[in-house]
């Protein structure tokens, strides 16, 4: 006799942690002490790029900051790995 195949089914409730990377910078540790209320870090992004999204630190999407109400929410624009669609005329 052989058990019923859960498949993904098995996977559906395992915790994973979920974040949003807006960006990066490196700092020297007496920088970040400095850090109080109100100060701006400058990030290595562009307010109009895509932010990371990672699985347990897996890139898995990028994708957009939204607002809904006044909440912000995050709309996945593309899956990574997924390659784009070539343009006409290009060889494929």
């Amino acid at each position: 006799m052989t058990a019923p195949t859960l498949g993904f089914d098995l996977l559906r409730e395992v915790d994973v942690r979920l974040s949003v990377e807006l960006g990066r910078t490196d700092m020297k540790l007496k920088e970040v002490l400095t850090l109080a209320e109100d100060s701006v870090v400058m990030l290595d992004r562009l307010t109009d790029d895509l932010l990371d999204v990672m699985v347990n630190g897996k890139l898995i999407a990028r994708g957009e900051i939204v607002a809904q109400g006044n909440r912000f929410g995050l709309r996945i624009v593309e899956m990574a790995g997924a390659s784009a669609p070539a343009a006409s005329g290009e060889a494929a």
